[in-house]
């Protein structure tokens, strides 16, 4: 088993300090037990292509709070932010372990509807984790649009989106999440936040998870902050791909 725990936060536009007060709040309350911690895209500051005020580097705060979260909670985390690395600009995920090891990912797919190509660098390759028995591949918002780049080739068990994923293509998340999830024959994580951004655009989480037969799970359709607490079950995986093995037929 695989003790899941979504952070879904309303974000506090272009304030890191807050945010991670705000977060620390949030994962507080947490009452049940949690082996990784899942929060959202650009959790410290909010969906902003203002990369010059608000990137940051592993010597920064978010990516320093990130580190004591994975130690106090001896929990994984993830979550991407604005990060800078030799003057360019990444929409960079990170995932950290309770001992603090860690390793990022830098997003694919930048949505130039809204410039961040004009801003960001993109990302060149997929991160697969192992962790607790479990190969984990974490990806960020836009990225979910494309299923070419999440294809699975019998290299992971968990698929995560972190996102800030806008309330007027909801439909489109709660669908592709579960294609995904039936395609690669895996569980998916859909991370996502509330609330409005300082671009007046909204957010209604719908945060869950979905299981390999496109079934929820666990999730909220609740458009407020949310903690979501989901197990589940790696055997349950396993023998429903031995049962009907769909990705040996697979293009690859």
């Amino acid at each position: 088993m695989l003790d899941l725990v979504i952070i879904q936060p309303k974000t506090f536009w272009w304030d890191i300090d807050r945010n991670l007060e705000h977060l620390d709040d949030l994962i507080s309350r947490n009452k049940f037990s949690s082996d990784v911690i899942l929060l959202p895209e650009m959790f410290s500051t909010g969906f902003s292509m203002d990369v010059h005020s608000l990137a940051e580097t592993t010597h920064g705060k978010a990516f320093r709070w990130m580190l004591s979260k994975a130690e106090q909670y001896n929990a994984a985390i993830t979550g991407s932010i604005i990060y800078t690395e030799n003057n360019k600009f990444y929409n960079r995920l990170f995932w950290i372990n309770p001992d603090g090891k860690w390793f990022s990912y830098d997003k694919r797919h930048l949505f130039s509807m809204g410039k961040e190509d004009l801003y960001f660098e993109k990302g060149n390759q997929k991160l697969i984790v192992e962790y607790k028995g479990w190969r984990i591949c974490p990806l960020i918002c836009y990225d979910l649009r494309f299923p070419v780049w999440a294809r699975n080739n019998h290299e992971y068990d968990l698929l995560i989106y972190i996102a800030n994923w806008p309330a007027a293509r909801t439909h489109v998340w709660n669908i592709l999440l579960r294609a995904r999830a039936i395609e690669n024959q895996c569980f998916v994580a859909g991370i996502n936040r509330v609330g409005m951004d300082g671009e007046n655009i909204n957010y209604i989480g719908e945060s869950c998870v979905i299981n390999s037969k496109g079934n929820l799970e666990c999730g909220t359709y609740d458009s407020s902050e949310q903690i979501i607490n989901c197990k589940i079950n790696l055997k349950d995986l396993l023998d429903f791909r031995k049962k009907f093995p769909v990705l040996d037929d697979a293009d690859f």
